[in-house]
């Protein structure tokens, strides 16, 4: 039995690259992390050699690697959640399908091609999520209760005072409910407020 060297040299170089963006997501705690990327990227070079040297007489590599390409959209659904009106998870799916994209190129020796998308994967969120984190914004639900009129009103003052943009509120039975947009810079500060002006009140924050 002969050891294909270069077959496992292309399947590793392709999990450690997929693994360097898994590594990334994972940092900031999201839905899929090094094992899923690192799995993903191995099995899509692997799927690519298979493709290419796996079937003897005519073949058609292309084929199994358009396969890959929709099959992963099953993996990338998994990880996107609805929750609370707001769809998280779309950027890590997005990994997923790069790192899949990336473990092809590997399973073909395009080892240049998928160092160069690895790192530019990683550049993109790293510089985003620093943008974002600086000048972004984000929703922010807040629940109180019980509240009487005036502290409705009284809370709607003090919101406004910390720069919060108040985009609904209700009043029902003495639990009132605010949906804010705020800088994600001021998430911190802002709930700082909110807890400070509700002791005494029943407070849920999402």
């Amino acid at each position: 039995m002969t050891v294909e060297w270069n077959f496992i040299l292309r399947i590793f170089a392709a999990g450690v690259l997929g693994g360097l963006i898994g590594f990334e997501r994972e940092f900031r705690a999201k839905e899929a992390g090094v094992r899923t990327h690192f799995i993903v990227a191995l099995g899509s070079a692997l799927f690519m050699i298979i493709s290419q040297f796996a079937f003897s007489g005519r073949f058609d590599a292309a084929r199994v690697a358009a396969q890959v390409v929709s099959g992963i959209g099953f993996i990338g659904a998994g990880v996107i959640i609805f929750q609370k009106n707001a769809v998280r998870g779309v950027t890590t799916a997005a990994g997923l399908w790069v790192a899949a994209a990336i473990g092809l190129a590997c399973g073909a020796e395009m080892y240049s091609v998928a160092i160069a998308a690895t790192l530019m994967t990683i550049l993109v969120l790293e510089t985003m999520h620093f943008i974002t984190r600086t000048h972004g914004e984000k929703d922010l639900s807040i629940t109180l209760s019980p509240v009487t009129n005036d502290e409705l009103v009284d809370m709607m003052k003090t919101l406004k005072g910390t720069g919060a943009e108040i985009e609904s509120f209700t009043l029902t039975d003495g639990v009132a409910v605010f949906e804010l947009r705020i800088k994600q810079k001021d998430y911190a500060t802002t709930v700082d407020t909110v807890l400070s002006f509700s002791k005494g009140l029943k407070v849920e924050i999402s």
